[in-house]
């Protein structure tokens, strides 16, 4: 394949995967951000593999099942901070949406939910064992405030909710996420409640904390924690897992997911060089992150 001089926007986990791929394929890489990983979005995130505030078409699901294996691949590696936990995914409609099961072997269908074996992501430790390898693998970081289509060679624009300002993208909103952590007092499974009637709620065990979630606010841009929104959190989680009563806060965050009406994964026309998006990944960055990246470097190898 020849080789192409590519510069992605987007330091998230979505841009840094995609610039692996890149490079691993043999392209020369840039990444130009506004922000490192872990300033954004990517670093909130309770990073357990699920495709959440995502329409499940059968490209997101595909992406979904790339990913989940390479996922499993690196639970092997300790220092990537990614690990296979047993979980359950409440289910409360009888018309529940389970399509995602088919990217999970194993998976145990139950009366209340299901019970599954899933990626869990420690975001601190992952983000810093991809920036490490994307260095590794030539890739230069730049931190830039990015106002316009960088002017080079092939460009991928994978800057998350700033995509939209880029690319024009009206169809781009901010899904605003907020979770509290808690001290771990020995939990091991995580437990998600989409649909639970006083509002989304997940429990996700991580190393040394519990992350308590959550919102799914569309269109509220705020990305400070609100104390009556942890509160009630805090009444939805530990109501789940009893447990959690008495354990001491150690943190607190809130985040934009960059919701769409779908994924964004394609050539952008109109630039006169091959410009690529890659978006509008709403709570799924993470569980899209290596499939998308995948099909981002195929298209540009097309494009050679």
């Amino acid at each position: 394949m020849p080789v192409s001089s590519v510069t992605v926007v987007g330091a998230g986990v979505v841009g840094m995967s995609i610039a692996h791929e890149l490079a691993t394929a043999g392209h020369r890489v840039r990444i130009l951000a506004s922000e490192p990983a872990t300033a954004g979005v990517s670093a909130v995130a309770a990073a357990i593999w699920f495709p959440h505030d995502v329409r499940r078409s059968p490209a997101v699901l595909e992406s979904a099942s790339v990913a989940y294996q390479r996922f499993q691949r690196l639970a092997a590696v300790p220092e990537t901070g990614v690990h296979m936990r047993t979980g359950t995914v409440i289910t409360r409609r009888p018309d529940a949406d389970l399509s995602w099961t088919s990217a999970v072997p194993g998976h145990t269908i139950r009366p209340d939910g299901v019970r599954c074996v899933v990626p869990l992501i420690q975001t601190d430790v992952y983000l810093t064992w991809l920036r490490t390898a994307i260095h590794d693998l030539g890739v230069r970081v730049r931190t830039a405030t990015v106002r316009s289509v960088p002017d080079d060679e092939v460009v991928v624009v994978a800057a998350g909710i700033r995509s939209a300002e880029l690319l024009g993208d009206t169809g781009v909103f901010p899904i605003r996420g907020q979770v509290v952590r808690l001290a771990n007092p020995g939990l091991t499974d995580w437990i998600t409640d989409e649909d639970n009637p006083d509002g989304l709620t997940y429990v996700v065990p991580r190393r040394d904390d519990v992350v308590c979630g959550g919102t799914g606010e569309h269109g509220d841009w705020s990305t400070r924690p609100d104390p009556a929104t942890e509160e009630a959190i805090l009444r939805r989680a530990r109501a789940l897992v009893p447990e959690l009563t008495g354990q001491p806060i150690l943190s607190r965050a809130a985040g934009l997911r960059p919701g769409r009406s779908s994924v964004r994964v394609e050539p952008v026309p109109g630039h006169g060089r091959p410009v690529f998006a890659c978006y509008g990944h709403g709570g799924a960055g993470f569980t899209l992150s290596w499939g998308d990246a995948a099909r981002i470097a195929a298209m540009i190898g097309a494009e050679q």
